[in-house]
């Protein structure tokens, strides 16, 4: 199936409600005009049309295999990847110093929805180098910035992150891995699993970044450490030297994503592995949160992306179909999209789709603020509003995507259930992305404690702040859809609040955890409310602009009010689950269950 990406639609998110102008004023993103970002987005759309979204049907069937001498990738992997290094898409956002063209995190996360869309198990490669670059940036020596950043950024190596043990997922506490310090380097033993390309033929060496244990350290998370460990070794004029004693064992045989290798690593079966220590001993967990945030967000995108996918396909499926008279169309000869239900599963999902890549962008813009504002109350105020909004792209973004892509099915009938059309990749893959870079429980454990509870809800007070301002914007507009849009979100900002008191009064935390999963969903739900809001709003606005192309800019004004009436209903819904379901959700012995 064809893939086209939206374009238009991405742009007017991106520069129409995001503001990427008033990113675009901050000291080193003055590149990132709205003419640059469109020429970007559309150079882009062309090379994951044409080149990444072919090899998504293939590389699902084929897979990666693995050998004694590697895994290796997909036919056309090691050329649309190479082309991929060639054209510098993984170096967008950066850094100028080290060969990144430094542009706002907001555009390139614009970019990456392309990459996921087309191909999502492609698009995990340079996902995972991206989150490495940024931890080695942010924590890593001169020396070893020197060594590995110009060739991470340039992709032709790449990166990725070792933290899960057979004995140890979410526990990161029970990780076994040793590193034994030897003369100006550390020799690191243990085992990895679940490593996202872990091991491939597309790049010349990898990076890997592993989460051990030195000989001294305390116990729990305060004693893991963080190690670069490469697959060859760097000689001293940064040419390749010996392989390094790493060896991918075996791959996972998956659910989805089957051209992904996920990799069981063994590090040290012949001794052990040269690793170099990043920044502190014992803060390896902190320097792995860096990367483990920026992935965080990524999946996020990977959420809305696959669902985009899956979405445009339902959409050609659904013009083509024949199936009896349409209560729309009225006879045998329309489409399936005229049936009202078809419409609905279809509104549901663009409406739904404009609202976490909005939130997924306004979330990126709010770090580029706070990594380049003058004024450092704004910088901690805009770094909150990010750090808030992280969990929301990443856990309301990826389960809402895993429904969007089963309705995907569902407009197919019973042909979305036969592989060949397609419709059950995009569900597969997506599958995985609640699961990875921290499951939604621990996102949800993560809003309500770290992002909530810390700071006693001034973040979300900010936000709410913010919403009330778009409420009273949405009241002022004449525009039947925008007043439809203001009576559904009045309320649902009244039940966020509700919720959000009782949350703070709470002294048991055996009753927000209870209900954690809900809140964040809730305020998921919420917040792409906020984001259609102001979608509405610019879509109003640029009718007055000369040559406005009225029916797009209407479409976007009515998609915001399915949005209104269909989706903020659930926030109301949402608060008294939060309230009042804890009790039972636990209530049962295990013996009981």
């Amino acid at each position: 199936m064809s893939y086209n990406a939206p374009v238009r639609d991405i742009a007017f998110m991106l520069n129409n409600v995001v503001g990427l102008s008033n990113v675009a004023k901050l000291e080193g993103f003055e590149e990132a005009t709205e003419e640059m970002s469109v020429a970007i987005l559309e150079e882009s759309a062309r090379f994951t049309s044409e080149v990444l979204a072919p090899l998504n049907a293939s590389g699902d069937a084929e897979g990666a295999t693995w050998s004694e001498e590697g895994v290796k990738t997909a036919a056309g992997w090691v050329e649309a990847y190479a082309q991929f290094v060639e054209n510098g898409w993984g170096a967008l956002s950066f850094p100028v110093a080290y060969g990144g063209q430094g542009l706002p995190m907001c555009l390139s996360s614009a970019v990456q929805e392309m990459w996921h869309s087309s191909n999502m198990s492609f698009g995990l490669c340079p996902l995972l180098t991206q989150g490495a670059v940024d931890a080695l940036a942010h924590h890593a020596s001169d020396e070893l910035k020197d060594t590995y950043l110009p060739k991470m950024v340039e992709g032709t190596w790449t990166g990725t992150m070792n933290l899960t043990e057979p004995q140890a997922g979410t526990d990161l506490a029970a990780i076994r891995s040793k590193a034994e310090p030897e003369g100006d380097h550390y020799l690191i033993t243990g085992q990895k699993i679940y490593i996202t390309y872990g091991d491939h033929d597309m790049s010349e060496n990898i990076v890997h970044l592993v989460l051990a244990k030195l000989p001294d350290a305390p116990e729990g998370v305060k004693g893991i450490s963080l190690f670069v460990v490469p697959k060859f070794l760097v000689n001293d004029d940064g040419s390749l030297g010996d392989r390094n004693d790493v060896r991918c064992v075996s791959i996972e045989h998956k659910l989805g994503i089957h051209a992904s290798p996920t990799c069981v690593m063994s590090y040290g079966d012949n001794g052990g592995a040269i690793g170099y220590l990043v920044g502190k001993p014992h803060h390896g967990l902190m320097y792995m949160f860096t990367m483990m945030n920026q992935a965080r967000h990524a999946v996020g995108v990977q959420g809305y992306g696959i669902a985009e996918r899956s979405y445009q396909q339902a959409l050609a499926y659904a013009n083509d179909r024949k199936q009896g008279p349409t209560l729309l169309g009225g006879n045998d000869s329309e489409g399936i999209i005229n049936h009202p239900d078809v419409r609905r599963m279809l509104m549901t999902m663009r409406s739904s789709i404009e609202a976490m890549r909005g939130l997924a962008l306004e979330c990126a813009a709010a770090f580029d603020v706070a990594a380049k504002h003058p004024d450092e109350s704004v910088r901690e105020a805009s770094q909150r509003r990010g750090e808030l909004l992280t969990p929301l792209v990443k856990g309301w973004s990826t389960e809402l995507g895993v429904e969007l892509c089963s309705l995907g099915v569902q407009i197919h009938g019973g042909m979305g259930f036969i592989e060949e059309t397609g419709a059950a990749q995009h569900l597969r893959d997506a599958r995985i992305a609640p699961i990875y870079e921290g499951t939604t429980a621990i996102q949800a454990n993560d809003l309500i404690g770290r992002k909530t509870a810390r700071d006693g809800g001034k973040g979300l007070g900010e936000l709410m702040a913010d919403m009330k301002q778009v409420l009273n914007e949405l009241k002022a507009s004449d525009d039947v859809n925008v007043k439809a849009v203001a009576a559904r979100f009045e309320p649902a900002i009244a039940a966020a609040e509700s919720a959000n008191e009782w949350l703070l009064g709470q002294n048991d935390p055996t009753q927000p955890s209870a209900t954690s999963v809900e809140f964040l969903m809730m305020h998921g739900r919420l917040a792409g409310g906020w984001i259609m809001a102001r979608t509405a709003l610019a879509a109003i606005k640029a009718k007055q602009e000369p040559d406005a192309d009225e029916a797009y800019l209407d479409a976007k004004t009515l998609l915001a009010r399915y949005y209104a009436e269909r989706m903020l209903p659930l926030v109301e819904s949402g608060k008294t689950i939060v309230v009042d379901s804890a009790d039972s959700t636990v209530g049962l012995d295990i013996a009981q269950l």
